[in-house]
């Protein structure tokens, strides 16, 4: 009779433990939209589209997203480990503020914005890496 307890106490823990799972990765995606972060890989795909014949960027955009499943897996593994489920909870919450809401929406700006410092700064660092090799 005991080890019938433990079994289904174990059966339950178990249960719970992956609805909590699920619950936990759902969030993450929730965050991973909210947040902005995926208007990054938006902004990915918007510069290298325009170098696409029009008549083949819908089969190349399908391929890109394909080819983002990695990236986006990545991202949420990311805050399934470095994050508890109610931190994400609290980021969802703060990205859905209204400064929150300005912060996702500036990222990608941001971003685009700084492309060509970026790119100046790492030519101008592979200058420097010559030099020390």
């Amino acid at each position: 009779m005991k080890k019938l307890l433990v079994a289904a106490a174990f059966i339950l823990m178990a249960n719970f433990t992956f609805a909590q799972s699920d619950a936990f990765k759902a969030d993450v995606k929730t965050l991973l939209e909210v947040s902005g972060s995926m208007g990054e890989l938006e902004l990915a795909k918007k510069q290298v589209i325009g170098m696409i014949p029009a008549d083949k960027q819908e089969e190349f955009s399908k391929e890109f997203e394909a080819s983002l499943r990695p990236v986006i897996e990545a991202k949420e593994n990311f805050y399934l480990t470095e994050f508890t489920h109610e931190e994400v909870k609290d980021l969802i919450k703060f990205y859905q503020s209204p400064v929150g809401k300005k912060l996702a929406d500036k990222l990608p700006k941001l971003t685009e914005s700084t492309i060509p410092e970026i790119q100046q700064w790492t030519m101008e660092l592979q200058g420097i890496l010559m030099k020390y090799q």
